[in-house]
């Protein structure tokens, strides 16, 4: 399900001005449920757009942070990687082999890939629970794909 979820997000083409609408869409969803969140879109590993909503702090936005490591270096979202590890029985950092301080597999990062299967940055959102981070990258990003 997460797999054609991330086949439905692939863009067309990435520069600033979607990663600004993609963060701006994301921070409007975000005020109209005043959900306390973090928000960060990378191109490559360049912080492009950041973002601590009302109740957020630092913390999250280092949850973010190690979220969005997770899907560039996977190339899948953090969920799609916490439910792997789950379904295998495995602790996700021991096996790849990757510092808890720099990478998360909980659902909120999700990988930026153009249609020929190139990553070219990742969108981070930290603060309610993994899934519903999730859901709220995900949403901004099918709306924006649709366009």
């Amino acid at each position: 399900l997460l797999a054609e979820e991330q086949q439905k997000l692939l863009l067309p083409d990435f520069d600033y001005t979607f990663a600004w609408k993609l963060g701006s869409l994301i921070r409007e969803q975000a005020a109209k449920g005043k959900l306390p969140v973090a928000i960060t879109i990378t191109h490559g590993t360049d912080v492009v757009f950041s973002l601590l909503m009302p109740g957020a702090t630092i913390d999250n936005l280092h949850w973010a942070s190690r979220k969005s490591a997770v899907a560039h270096r996977c190339h899948r979202s953090s969920l799609a990687m916490r439910l792997e590890a789950e379904k295998g029985s495995f602790d996700f950092n021991s096996r790849y082999r990757l510092p808890e301080a720099q990478y998360v597999a909980s659902g909120g990062g999700v990988p930026l890939m153009l249609r020929n299967g190139t990553l070219i940055g990742t969108v981070g959102v930290s603060g309610l629970p993994d899934v519903e981070d999730h859901r709220l990258a995900v949403q901004a990003l099918e709306e924006l794909v649709a366009e």
